[in-house]
Parts: C-alpha cells; sequence; structure tokens
C-alpha cells in the first residue's frame, strides 16, 4: 500500500470517525463538560486508533488489534456504567458504538473504503433514527409485527423450494414467480401502511394520501370523498389529495411495469407524464383555494395479513392464466378488452402479466396499451366511488379532473406512440 493511498484511508477513517462523534456529541450537547464519556474527539480518536491498528496488521499480525478493540471496548464500557450511575440511565447504545466505530476505523484500512464510508454513514443514520424508530415501536401493533414474520418465513423458506418452471398446460403459471410478485406488492403497499401509521396523526393529509395510494388509490379516494361530504370546509383539501393518491397509483404502476420489462418505460412514459401534468395541476387548484387541510388519519388493513395476500396472488395467478389463453386465442390485440375489464378492480394483476409477456415477446406498444386500458379503467372505477361517496358537487371537478386525464394520457399515446 503506497503513501498516498495510506493517507487517503487514514482520512476515511477519521472522517467515519468525528461523523459519528457529530451525532453522538449532538444528543449530549446540553451536558456539562466532563460530564460526558465521549464526544466528538474522542469517537474520531477511537477511529483512528482502530485504523492505526489496522495499517499495523501486516507487520504485527491481527492479535495486537483484537486486543486492543477490546481494551478499548471495556474502558468505554465501564465509563459508560459509571456515567450511567450517576445519571440513573442505562443504554448499551454508546458502548456499542464505539466498538462499531473502532472496526470500522480498521476496516477503512484493511478493507473496501467505499464499504467503509457506506457502513459508517448507515451507523450514524441508525443512530440519528433513535426517535423514530421508538416511536414506531410504541405505535406498531403485535399483528402487524406477527404477520411481517409470517410472511417473510414463508418467503425465505418456502420460495427457494417452490418450482421455478411453468405448471399449467399454458405455461403461465411460474410459482416461484407469482409468489415473488406477490411478496413484492405486499412490500409495497406495507411500506405506504407503515408511513401512514407513523405520521397520519402528524402531517398533512396530503402526505397521507401519498403513502397511503401505495396501498390503495381507491381507498384513499373512499377516505377523502366521505371527507369532502362530511366537512366541506375540508373538501378543498380532500380533493387534492385525491389527485395526489391517483399520480402516485399512476407512478407505482408505471415502476412496476418496467421493473418487469424496460422495454415498456419509453412507451409508457409520455402518456402517463401526461395524465400526471394534468392531475398535478388540478391538485394544486384544488390545495391553493382550500381553507384547511384535513385531519382524518387512513384506515387500510394490514397489507401484509396472509389473507389479502393470498388473495391477491390468486387472482395474479388467475389474470395470468386468462392472459395467456386470450393471448393464444386471440392474438395480442385478445389482451386489451382483459385489461380493459380486470382494470375496474386491480390495475396490478393486468400489469404484472402483460409485463411478463413483454418480456417474452409481446410487443410493447400493445403490452402499454393494455396497462393503459387497465389504467383507464381503474381511473374510472374512482371516479365513480368520488360521486357515490362524496355527492355530485364534491365528485364532478374530480370527474373533470380524471376525464381529462384519461383524455391527456390517449391523445399522448396516439400522437406518440
Amino acid at each position: 500500500m503506497g503513501t498516498v493511498e495510506l493517507f487517503q484511508r487514514f482520512g476515511i477513517a477519521l472522517a467515519i470517525g468525528l461523523l459519528i462523534g457529530v451525532e453522538r456529541g449532538w444528543r449530549e450537547r446540553d451536558d456539562a463538560d466532563g460530564s460526558r464519556v465521549a464526544g466528538i474527539r474522542t469517537y474520531g480518536l477511537m477511529c483512528l486508533l482502530g485504523a492505526i491498528w489496522g495499517g499495523l496488521v501486516p507487520v504485527v499480525g491481527p492479535w495486537p488489534l483484537v486486543v486492543s478493540g477490546l481494551g478499548m471496548g471495556i474502558a468505554v464500557a465501564l465509563f459508560h456504567w459509571r456515567e450511567g450511575v450517576a445519571h440513573k440511565q442505562f443504554s448499551a447504545t454508546s458502548v456499542v458504538a464505539s466498538f462499531v466505530t473502532f472496526a470500522l476505523g480498521a476496516f477503512a484500512l484493511l478493507g473496501d473504503t467505499a464499504v467503509a464510508g457506506a457502513a459508517g454513514i448507515a451507523a450514524v443514520a441508525l443512530l440519528t433514527a433513535r426517535d423514530l424508530l421508538h416511536d414506531f415501536l410504541r405505535r406498531i401493533t403485535w399483528p402487524e409485527i406477527r404477520s411481517a414474520v409470517v410472511l417473510l418465513a414463508m418467503t425465505f423458506v418456502a420460495l427457494p423450494i417452490l418450482p421455478d418452471r411453468t405448471i399449467d398446460p399454458w405455461q403461465a403459471v411460474n410459482p416461484r414467480d407469482i409468489w415473488m410478485m406477490t411478496v413484492i406488492i405486499a412490500a409495497i403497499s406495507y411500506a405506504g401502511y407503515i408511513v401512514v401509521r407513523l405520521t397520519a396523526d402528524r402531517v398533512a393529509l396530503i402526505y397521507s394520501a401519498i403513502a397511503g395510494a401505495l396501498i390503495s388509490s381507491t381507498t384513499v379516494t373512499l377516505l377523502n370523498a366521505r371527507l369532502g361530504k362530511k366537512s366541506p370546509s375540508h373538501g378543498g383539501a380532500a380533493a387534492a389529495a385525491i389527485c395526489i393518491g391517483w399520480i402516485v397509483s399512476l407512478l407505482r404502476m408505471t415502476a412496476v411495469a418496467s421493473v418487469l420489462s424496460i422495454a415498456l418505460l419509453p412507451v409508457l412514459a409520455r402518456p402517463i407524464a401526461a395524465a400526471v401534468l394534468v392531475l398535478a395541476a388540478v391538485a394544486g387548484v384544488f390545495y391553493a383555494g382550500s381553507t384547511q387541510e384535513g385531519p382524518a388519519k387512513p384506515n387500510f388493513g394490514n397489507p401484509f395479513d396472509l389473507g389479502p395476500v393470498l388473495g391477491f396472488g390468486l387472482l395474479l395467478t388467475a389474470i395470468l392464466v386468462v392472459t395467456k389463453i386470450a393471448n393464444n386465442a386471440f392474438g395480442q390485440s385478445g389482451l386489451l378488452p382483459l385489461a380493459a375489464v380486470s382494470g375496474f378492480a386491480d390495475v396490478d394483476p393486468i400489469t404484472i402479466s402483460v409485463a411478463k409477456l413483454s418480456g417474452a415477446g409481446l410487443a410493447p406498444q400493445i403490452a402499454a396499451a393494455a396497462v393503459l386500458l387497465a389504467a383507464t379503467s381503474n381511473m374510472l372505477t374512482k371516479i365513480g366511488v368520488c360521486v357515490v361517496f362524496g355527492g355530485v358537487r364534491f365528485g364532478l371537478p374530480l370527474v373533470l379532473a380524471g376525464v381529462g386525464a384519461i383524455a391527456a394520457g390517449c391523445v399522448t399515446f396516439a400522437l406518440w406512440p
């Protein structure tokens, strides 16, 4: 290792230690001088100590590094124990952070510097997320933990033994692929569900709509339509939230299709962008004219419950089979009526189905047309929800917004295919 590289590695190690020290020192910044066990300088020195012993490993071997790390850890633990007794507060976080800092310093000298830097940033992010994680633990319920654990166990235990081949006469049903897509969709929904659980009580209705649309934009539409009818003073914010939910749904659908078949992205990008621009403009108008933000908390079921997950998996399987049969019987154009009908209920299964076919020979133009037809049908469903549950006065502007978005997407798709 050359001198220049050695200096670079020591600099990275020192930067990691100082970064961790800034977080630790900031958290205890109000304590009097001399009452803190370790701060920015101490953590910087810890990481530098690990780097020094790491740099000496080629000369003296690994054991001095191990002994030095253990000795430093014991010393820090004793100091924190005395601090805990004095303040009657006990936590192992700072002790563990000290070990991590020392280890990262050694790794910066002996391992990949990019990985060491990333690990240091991850450690700081985890330390700074204390309040958020504690709040998360207070809010999450046992059924939610149990559902996630059961599904993760089924995924990592069952997925490897599921056959990775088609098992039906139409060569459409691959159990491993279906289960993987089911888990991915459920995980996206669960991420939105957790965000709603953590933030819905404290942030505006718009932010809850963004997270909620990752789970179900139809539910976001229903909730806000009811709010708009019940409380006209919240009507502008509720209508804006609905438009934002529709935008997130379109972007989510496009992302899922593009991940499965990247060839769909350039075909879908223009019409989806046109529809999103219309909805964004309308949402801005609604929000600008609103007088209040809605305080309602979206009421979503846990998307990791096995019932909804298995139901989605069965629906996806059925759509895959019907799509393959329609493609074989009527050609590529036979997918379009199927997409239009299935989209009224759920846009994800048909999106996944045609995207997989696109990767196996279906023309991207036909696949994109099927996805857009499903999105159109789904938009019509949500427009109907606005009118039925929000009333004509609340729903009519959203009908115009939805129809405008559909028209913009269709015209763009026709003119720039």
